[in-house]
């Protein structure tokens, strides 16, 4: 687990619409962090935070439909 899949999976957000959304309509960091996992993203809830903090980044949503800003491109 690293901070390192987390910019991964951030990056691959930001280039693919489909995994965006995807990842936009979750609810929880841990069901967030879970469905990484599944996908082949291993990281933690605290390194999650750790990369949106250094990012300036919220997890919070907004919007119709519901969309994050912390995706990377």
């Amino acid at each position: 687990m690293s901070t390192g899949n987390v910019e991964k999976l951030l990056y691959a957000g930001g280039k693919d619409k489909v995994l965006r959304a995807k990842y936009n309509i979750i609810e929880t960091k841990a069901e967030f962090v879970a469905s990484a996992a599944a996908d082949g993203f291993e990281f933690t809830v605290a390194e999650l935070d750790a990369v949106l903090a250094e990012e300036g980044m919220d997890f919070e949503c907004s919007g119709n439909p519901r969309s994050r800003q912390i995706w990377l491109r």
